[in-house]
């Protein structure tokens, strides 16, 4: 949870893609309304989702700073880790140049789940200016 945003339920979820891509899409943007910064968090299977990929491009066009947090050393509900992900990034390009060169994506430099997420609480802040400033001088 970034600035006190928390993620969308089980049920939550299911009502809104029960409305379809334009449901999807309008809940999208509701949530990144008014925020000034998109932060993916890059798990296993992240890169190539349909509203990932939507929220990247839709982040990009709307003048927002994007950056991205791999997660593969943190816990989930159940206690498990995945694989690290491909960069969701190098799905795109601005003009010849990958998306993922102007991007940052930060890789938590501990395999433990609470170290990895101690330092991602502690840079977090900082991923987020930084990301706001890159996409301020493009």
């Amino acid at each position: 949870m970034v600035e006190g945003n928390r993620p969308a339920s089980d049920n939550e979820w299911e009502r809104v893609t029960r409305g379809g891509a334009a449901a999807i899409k309008r809940w999208i943007d509701v949530q990144m309304f008014g925020k000034s910064c998109a932060v993916v968090l890059i798990g296993q299977k992240t890169a190539g989702r349909l509203w990932i990929d939507y929220e990247i491009k839709k982040a990009w066009q709307d003048g927002k700073g994007v950056v991205g947090i791999y997660v593969h050393n943190l816990k989930d509900a159940n206690g498990r880790k995945c694989g690290k992900g491909r960069n969701p990034f190098d799905n795109f390009a601005i003009g010849r140049t990958s998306l993922s060169r102007i991007v940052k994506a930060y890789d938590p430099p501990y395999v433990g789940s609470t170290n990895a997420y101690q330092y991602i609480a502690y840079n977090l802040a900082t991923w987020i200016e930084e990301a706001i400033n890159i996409r301020t001088r493009l």
